[in-house]
Protein backbone atom coordinates (compact mmCIF):
# COMPACT_ATOMS: atom_id res chain seq x y z
CA UNK A 1 0.00 0.00 0.00
CA UNK A 2 1.24 3.30 -1.00
CA UNK A 3 1.56 5.91 0.98
CA UNK A 4 -1.20 9.03 0.72
CA UNK A 5 0.47 12.23 0.54
CA UNK A 6 -2.04 13.98 -0.32
CA UNK A 7 -4.70 12.80 2.44
CA UNK A 8 -1.72 13.48 4.98
CA UNK A 9 -1.25 17.33 3.47
CA UNK A 10 -4.95 17.45 4.29
CA UNK A 11 -5.20 16.26 7.68
CA UNK A 12 -2.10 18.11 8.80
CA UNK A 13 -3.69 21.05 8.21
CA UNK A 14 -6.70 20.16 9.58
CA UNK A 15 -4.34 19.39 12.46
CA UNK A 16 -3.39 22.82 12.35
CA UNK A 17 -6.56 24.58 12.17
CA UNK A 18 -7.22 21.80 15.22
CA UNK A 19 -4.24 23.81 17.34
CA UNK A 20 -5.75 26.94 16.53
CA UNK A 21 -3.13 28.17 14.06
CA UNK A 22 -3.59 29.67 10.90
CA UNK A 23 -1.98 27.30 8.04
CA UNK A 24 -1.63 29.88 5.26
CA UNK A 25 0.33 31.70 7.59
CA UNK A 26 4.27 32.33 6.12
CA UNK A 27 5.74 29.59 8.12
CA UNK A 28 2.83 27.09 8.27
CA UNK A 29 1.89 27.72 4.39
CA UNK A 30 4.30 24.74 3.05
CA UNK A 31 4.02 22.65 6.20
CA UNK A 32 1.42 19.88 5.35
CA UNK A 33 3.43 19.39 2.28
CA UNK A 34 6.72 18.97 3.77
CA UNK A 35 5.39 16.58 6.42
CA UNK A 36 3.50 14.26 4.26
CA UNK A 37 6.87 14.18 2.32
CA UNK A 38 8.56 13.52 5.98
CA UNK A 39 5.83 10.67 6.40
CA UNK A 40 6.43 9.17 3.23
CA UNK A 41 9.86 8.98 3.76
CA UNK A 42 10.13 8.00 7.64
CA UNK A 43 7.31 5.16 7.29
CA UNK A 44 8.69 3.51 3.74
CA UNK A 45 9.11 0.38 5.64
CA UNK A 46 5.13 0.38 6.54
CA UNK A 47 4.72 -0.83 2.38
CA UNK A 48 6.95 -4.12 3.34
CA UNK A 49 5.96 -7.44 5.24
CA UNK A 50 8.48 -9.14 6.92
CA UNK A 51 8.75 -11.11 4.28
CA UNK A 52 9.08 -8.34 1.34
CA UNK A 53 12.25 -7.41 3.77
CA UNK A 54 13.50 -10.55 3.77
CA UNK A 55 13.73 -10.99 0.18
CA UNK A 56 15.05 -7.58 -0.74
CA UNK A 57 18.03 -7.88 1.41
CA UNK A 58 19.02 -11.75 1.38
CA UNK A 59 21.93 -11.86 -0.75
CA UNK A 60 24.53 -14.02 1.11
CA UNK A 61 27.68 -15.63 0.13
CA UNK A 62 29.30 -19.22 1.38
CA UNK A 63 30.35 -19.08 4.45
CA UNK A 64 34.77 -19.02 4.77
CA UNK A 65 35.69 -22.93 5.41
CA UNK A 66 37.26 -23.53 8.61
CA UNK A 67 34.94 -21.66 10.95
CA UNK A 68 33.29 -23.37 14.01
CA UNK A 69 29.67 -23.74 14.18
CA UNK A 70 28.77 -21.94 17.09
CA UNK A 71 31.17 -18.89 15.20
CA UNK A 72 28.67 -15.67 15.73
CA UNK A 73 28.65 -12.54 13.33
CA UNK A 74 27.75 -9.66 15.61
CA UNK A 75 27.38 -6.22 14.10
CA UNK A 76 26.52 -3.76 17.11
CA UNK A 77 26.13 0.14 17.20
CA UNK A 78 23.55 0.43 14.43
CA UNK A 79 21.96 3.72 14.69
CA UNK A 80 18.12 3.85 14.07
CA UNK A 81 15.02 5.81 14.56
CA UNK A 82 11.37 4.85 14.65
CA UNK A 83 8.03 5.73 15.88
CA UNK A 84 6.00 4.90 18.46
CA UNK A 85 2.43 3.49 17.52
CA UNK A 86 0.85 4.35 20.79
CA UNK A 87 1.73 8.49 20.07
CA UNK A 88 3.54 8.71 16.66
CA UNK A 89 6.42 9.91 19.15
CA UNK A 90 10.01 9.75 17.86
CA UNK A 91 11.68 7.12 19.53
CA UNK A 92 15.58 7.99 19.16
CA UNK A 93 19.09 7.53 20.30
CA UNK A 94 18.62 3.82 19.12
CA UNK A 95 21.45 1.55 19.57
CA UNK A 96 20.76 -1.63 17.81
CA UNK A 97 23.13 -5.01 17.46
CA UNK A 98 22.32 -7.94 15.96
CA UNK A 99 23.76 -11.06 16.44
CA UNK A 100 23.78 -14.64 14.18
CA UNK A 101 25.49 -17.98 13.59
CA UNK A 102 25.58 -18.45 10.14
CA UNK A 103 24.71 -22.06 8.49
CA UNK A 104 26.25 -22.78 5.20
CA UNK A 105 26.01 -18.79 3.84
CA UNK A 106 27.06 -14.91 5.24
CA UNK A 107 24.93 -12.35 4.50
CA UNK A 108 26.45 -8.74 3.75
CA UNK A 109 27.25 -6.69 6.50
CA UNK A 110 25.62 -3.99 4.83
CA UNK A 111 22.28 -5.70 4.29
CA UNK A 112 21.82 -6.28 7.93
CA UNK A 113 22.39 -2.44 8.46
CA UNK A 114 19.57 -2.48 5.85
CA UNK A 115 17.46 -4.27 7.28
CA UNK A 116 17.08 -2.50 10.66
CA UNK A 117 16.69 0.32 8.67
CA UNK A 118 13.46 -0.78 6.88
CA UNK A 119 12.40 -2.40 9.93
CA UNK A 120 12.21 0.65 11.75
CA UNK A 121 10.33 3.03 9.56
CA UNK A 122 7.31 1.69 10.60
CA UNK A 123 4.96 2.46 13.61
CA UNK A 124 6.27 0.07 15.71
CA UNK A 125 6.59 -0.98 19.62
CA UNK A 126 10.44 -1.36 20.84
CA UNK A 127 9.66 -4.86 20.90
CA UNK A 128 8.35 -5.98 17.95
CA UNK A 129 11.17 -3.82 15.94
CA UNK A 130 13.19 -6.90 17.64
CA UNK A 131 11.03 -9.51 16.72
CA UNK A 132 10.51 -8.32 13.14
CA UNK A 133 14.29 -7.42 13.37
CA UNK A 134 15.35 -11.39 14.14
CA UNK A 135 12.58 -12.57 11.85
CA UNK A 136 13.46 -10.80 8.87
CA UNK A 137 17.22 -12.37 9.69
CA UNK A 138 15.73 -15.67 10.38
CA UNK A 139 14.32 -16.04 6.93
CA UNK A 140 17.44 -13.82 5.05
CA UNK A 141 20.28 -15.95 6.27
CA UNK A 142 18.67 -19.70 6.84
CA UNK A 143 19.81 -19.41 10.64
CA UNK A 144 17.20 -19.73 12.99
CA UNK A 145 20.08 -18.29 15.39
CA UNK A 146 19.21 -14.91 15.87
CA UNK A 147 19.53 -12.31 18.30
CA UNK A 148 18.79 -8.47 18.86
CA UNK A 149 19.38 -6.63 21.21
CA UNK A 150 18.18 -2.63 20.99
CA UNK A 151 18.31 0.86 23.68
CA UNK A 152 16.68 3.75 22.70
CA UNK A 153 15.00 6.60 24.04
CA UNK A 154 11.07 7.41 23.61
CA UNK A 155 9.85 10.56 23.51
CA UNK A 156 6.45 9.77 24.86
CA UNK A 157 8.42 9.45 28.05
CA UNK A 158 10.82 11.91 27.70
CA UNK A 159 9.03 14.87 26.37
CA UNK A 160 5.57 14.02 27.93
CA UNK A 161 3.92 12.72 30.42
CA UNK A 162 5.90 11.89 33.30
CA UNK A 163 8.97 13.55 31.37
CA UNK A 164 11.96 11.72 32.43
CA UNK A 165 15.16 12.36 30.24
CA UNK A 166 17.15 9.85 31.41
CA UNK A 167 15.30 6.92 31.18
CA UNK A 168 16.07 4.41 28.12
CA UNK A 169 14.80 0.84 27.25
CA UNK A 170 16.65 -1.91 26.51
CA UNK A 171 15.18 -5.10 24.91
CA UNK A 172 16.37 -8.08 23.67
CA UNK A 173 15.12 -10.76 21.20
CA UNK A 174 16.33 -14.14 20.86
CA UNK A 175 16.21 -17.05 18.86
CA UNK A 176 17.67 -20.06 18.54
CA UNK A 177 20.62 -21.44 20.65
CA UNK A 178 20.67 -17.38 21.84
CA UNK A 179 18.00 -18.45 24.06
CA UNK A 180 20.52 -20.39 26.23
CA UNK A 181 22.01 -18.39 28.76
CA UNK A 182 25.64 -19.62 28.54
CA UNK A 183 25.47 -18.08 24.27
CA UNK A 184 23.32 -15.09 25.95
CA UNK A 185 26.60 -14.55 28.24
CA UNK A 186 28.71 -14.64 25.73
CA UNK A 187 27.04 -12.35 23.35
CA UNK A 188 26.74 -9.94 25.80
CA UNK A 189 30.85 -10.35 26.86
CA UNK A 190 31.39 -9.91 23.07
CA UNK A 191 29.37 -6.51 23.22
CA UNK A 192 31.22 -4.91 25.69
Amino acid sequence: MAIDKEKIQEHVRGILIALGEDPDREGLRETPERVARMYEEVFAGISYTNDDIAQMFNKTFEAPTGRNKGDIVLIKDIEAFSYCEHHMALMYDMNVSVAYIPKDRVIGLSKIVRIVDMVTRRLQLQERIGSDIAEVMQKATGSEDVAVIIEAKHSCVTARGIKNRASATFTTTYRGVFNDDKMQEKLLNMMR
